[in-house]
């Protein structure tokens, strides 16, 4: 089966990891430090903080920005769940900005008129996280706009989005955010088994989530809590005291992780480029089909993980998934809207409640789209289409 998505591993990454296996370090040594410094180099950041996925990113984030039992954080209802559990691993509220139907993404119009309403309620949000769907990212200039008119925070769900620019510069650079989060799951741009990361500008939220990703423990003294009356709670200056300052995680990247996506890295842009010339490919292969064209907004240089088609409705979405599934070729669906799924119908959400995204849900598919795809077998994904659709 071709699948939508998969891994490139080299003879280089191979060595990488073999390198970390025979050293003295498997976790906690040289290579997470080394892959947070060269991430965040690369996308223009001031800090790196590795960890075991992005949904562990993302708690870490919404944790480092305080947010809590009564408040309110407000993401894309076309994104994974991780995007919204976020909110509720911290005892928040959670709601959803329907998305631009032309690139998918979290409206910034939509947003707009939703703070308005939320402003006159007092039920504005504490935290926004705009998901840079497909590796494209979303107008961050107009919901920055509105974070500082409305006085909430941003953390961009960069998971698709390694590598991609946002008005000519790197996604991650914190222009536009208090944090940003990228995944490394097997089918991203690069991979590092399974991990995530997050950037920001602020030293201090780096530390937090630092110390968070492993049990809420710091050895600095600077950190400690004292207590007079109590010498026991006093840091003696021993090297091997550690105090928990607060209930955190263990949420860490092994060594042998971070070699493997240091490894990786390396080779980010050629995998971009790559995935651009494919999806080009695609674009005027595709362009005499009755199917809707992913569109890339010029403003911006997509990372392009997904290449997602719409048809004509759900019954030709069904029909034509089968077919192509069963041609062997692995097409998928991203994503069922969150609010839909039945945890969050459980909380008061139902169908219909962001049109747009229920309506581009019907009609998607996800072509593959990787590195390591030929031509030949792209020629015979769209042949299947021809197949199949005309």
């Amino acid at each position: 089966m071709i699948p939508y998505g998969r891994q490139d591993i080299t003879e280089a990454d191979i060595a990488a990891v073999e390198a970390v296996l025979r050293s003295d370090f498997l976790t906690q040594g040289p290579a997470v430090p080394r892959f947070e410094q060269a991430v965040a180099a690369k996308v223009g950041a001031a800090n790196g903080v590795a960890v075991n996925s992005a949904t562990s990113a993302l708690h870490l984030a919404c944790r480092a920005l305080d947010l809590g039992p009564g408040d309110w954080l407000w993401t894309s209802p076309n994104t994974f769940v991780a995007s919204a559990n976020c909110a509720r691993y911290c005892g928040a509220r959670v709601d959803f900005v329907d998305i631009d139907l032309r690139t998918y993404n979290l409206s910034a119009e939509a947003l707009s008129t939703k703070l308005e309403q939320a402003d006159k309620t007092g039920t504005l949000p504490k935290i926004v996280i705009p998901v840079h769907f497909a590796g494209q990212p979303c107008d961050m200039p107009a919901i920055a706009a509105l974070a500082e008119r409305y006085g909430f925070k941003i953390i961009e769900d960069a998971s698709h989005a390694i590598g991609a620019r946002c008005d000519g510069e790197p996604v991650g650079n914190g222009r536009h955010s208090s944090i940003t989060v990228f995944s490394f799951h097997p089918v991203k741009l690069i991979t590092t088994g399974e991990g995530g990361l997050a950037t920001t500008n602020d030293p201090e939220l780096a530390e937090r989530m630092t110390r968070l990703r492993s049990h809420g423990i710091t050895r600095d003294p600077a950190r400690m809590q004292t207590d007079p009356d109590s010498p026991a709670l006093s840091p003696p200056a021993e090297p091997w005291y550690y105090q928990q300052i607060e209930l955190g995680y263990n949420y860490r990247m092994t060594d042998i992780q971070a070699a493997l996506g240091l490894s990786q890295l390396q080779r980010l842009d050629d995998y971009i480029a790559r995935r651009h010339a494919l999806a080009e490919r695609y674009d005027r292969l595709l362009v005499d089909l009755p199917v809707r064209l992913p569109y890339r907004d010029p403003r911006h240089r997509s990372a392009l993980h997904l290449y997602p088609i719409q048809v004509a409705d759900h019954t030709t979405r069904a029909k034509t998934f089968q077919a192509l599934r069963d041609a062997d070729i692995g097409v998928n669906v991203h994503y069922i809207p969150v609010h839909t799924q039945p945890d969050f119908q459980r909380l008061g959400f139902k169908a219909g409640d962001c049109p747009v995204s229920e309506v581009y849900y019907e009609r998607t598919i996800s072509l593959p789209l990787y590195p390591a795809m030929t031509e030949a077998q792209q020629d015979g994904i769209v042949a299947a289409l021809q197949r199949i659709i005309d």
